[in-house]
Order: C-alpha cells, then sequence, then structure tokens
C-alpha cells in the first residue's frame, strides 16, 4: 500500500491520544502505509537506527517531518488557522489563504506545502457611499487601494459594501486588469475613471511607492441591498478596512437571493 499525494495536517489530539507525540503518530502513518521501518529507512537513505530514533521523538524538525512523510509518497502542509476572518483579513490585505473547508468562519494561511487557493473567491471591498453609487451606476470604473494582490484573476466578483451611514451590501461588479504603478501614474491614467480629487487621492497614496488600480467591470445593484445587522446575523461578517474574501456561504447566498440584473 503506498500513500500518494496525501496531505497530513497536525490536529489537537484529545482523549486517549493526549499523550501520543509525532514520533508515534509517524509510526502510525507508516505501518498504515504498509512501510517496515528497514523500507522506509532505505528511502531516506538512513540507518534503521536512526528512523527508529525519529520515530520516538516528541519535537521534530520541520525539515525531517517533510522527508519523512515525502519518503512515504505524501506531501506535507502546515497551515495557521485563524478564528477570526475579519481581524486577519483587516491587517494583513494581501495575505493569500483559503477557508477552512469544515468551518467557513476560520481561515487556513498556508506556511509549509500545497498553498494554492480556491478558484472562485469573490472579494468584499468597503467604499464609501457616494463612491458606491458612481460605481453602480457605471460612472466609476476603476477602484484605488494601496495594496492589493496583483494575482487576483480576471472575472473575479467584486461585492460592493458602502460605509457608514448607509452600512449595507450594495453592489456587484466583475474586476479586470489589476494595475500596480507609481501613485502619479495611476493619477495620470486613471484619475477621471476613478471620480477621485486630487487631493483626496494625495491623502489616500500619502508615503506609498506604489498603489492599485482595480478595473471595474459590468457594475449593477443588487436586486435587494444587505444590510450590516443582516450580514453580521448570517456570516458572521464585519466590515472590513480595506477589502476581504468573502466566504463560501456569503457567496453562495447573495449569487442565490440577489442574481445578477440589468444595468
Amino acid at each position: 500500500m503506498k500513500i500518494v499525494g496525501k496531505v497530513f495536517e497536525a490536529k489537537q489530539a484529545d482523549g486517549q491520544m493526549d499523550d501520543a507525540h509525532v514520533g508515534q503518530r509517524l509510526r502510525e502513518i507508516r505501518k498504515l502505509a504498509g512501510f517496515t521501518q528497514e523500507q522506509l529507512a532505505e528511502r531516506l537513505k538512513i540507518g534503521q537506527a536512526s528512523l527508529s530514533r525519529v520515530e520516538k521523538r516528541r519535537d521534530i524538525l520541520v525539515s525531517t517531518l517533510r522527508d519523512y512523510l515525502g519518503a512515504l509518497g505524501a506531501t506535507l502542509r502546515i497551515d495557521a488557522k485563524f478564528d477570526d476572518a475579519s481581524a486577519l483579513v483587516a491587517n494583513v490585505h494581501e495575505a493569500d489563504f483559503q477557508f477552512d473547508p469544515i468551518d467557513d468562519n476560520q481561515l487556513l494561511l498556508p506556511i509549509i506545502g500545497d498553498g494554492r487557493l480556491s478558484t472562485r473567491r469573490d472579494v468584499v471591498f468597503s467604499i464609501k457611499p457616494d463612491y458606491c453609487d458612481k460605481i453602480v451606476s457605471g460612472v466609476k470604473t476603476v477602484e484605488l487601494r494601496r495594496r492589493f494582490p496583483m494575482s487576483m484573476p480576471k472575472g473575479t466578483t467584486a461585492l460592493i459594501y458602502a460605509t457608514s451611514p448607509t452600512r449595507a451590501m450594495l453592489g456587484i461588479a466583475e474586476i479586470g486588469e489589476v494595475h500596480r504603478r507609481t501613485p502619479e501614474e495611476i493619477w495620470e491614467t486613471f484619475a477621471e475613471r476613478a471620480c477621485i480629487a486630487r487631493k483626496d487621492f494625495d491623502s489616500y497614496f500619502d508615503g506609498v511607492e506604489h498603489g492599485f488600480a482595480i478595473e471595474l467591470k459590468r457594475a449593477r445593484r443588487l436586486r435587494r441591498a444587505l444590510e450590516l445587522q443582516e450580514l453580521r446575523d448570517r456570516f458572521n461578517f464585519e466590515p472590513p478596512q480595506s477589502f476581504l474574501y468573502a466566504t463560501p456561504k456569503m457567496r453562495e447566498a447573495i449569487h442565490y437571493e440577489c442574481p445578477e440584473v440589468s444595468h
């Protein structure tokens, strides 16, 4: 039996497994994979005695753990799990993460291993109400950000959240090109489409060498606005300072309840 392409995740033990340590778990995995110590030691090009010592250790280097599992045909992945998605995104705007498939209120931030993201991630933008109205009316077609991931795929859905005093999700658009340029280049190229005054632009980009201009396409109003209290009650949503990725539950609900409307 050979384990191929599997991912072993470290989880907090409970009950009778509390006294087990990493070495014991590795030994259990090796046996499940159908390898003897001698066979695995040969794959690792180490002596059987050395392998035996590894399986008796409570603390193991990440590199040793990766090599051990790799010799079994498995992949090591280590994630940092954050309970509060909004707090993370408010401070790490460019973090690449995915939602926990079991609990979509939690985030998995890949540290080591396969950090590929899910192919579908709607973005929630926090935007002042007057700018929101210009976006959904098609006047404002570029959104500006001090930080934004260049890897954002074209066609990603952008959900438009209007900040105080409106405090509601009221629009939807598609992300087109994402441009990373100096503030002056952004002003010269996108100022008119961003619908921003020069003094507000300079204040926003003060102190940064590069900013981001995000093209928005097919902007329209949601069939019904979702007020902040409803977003909190249903999706544990808290408005981001800049942007965040919508949870799968929020994404599905909005696409189901507020389908596309004509311009």
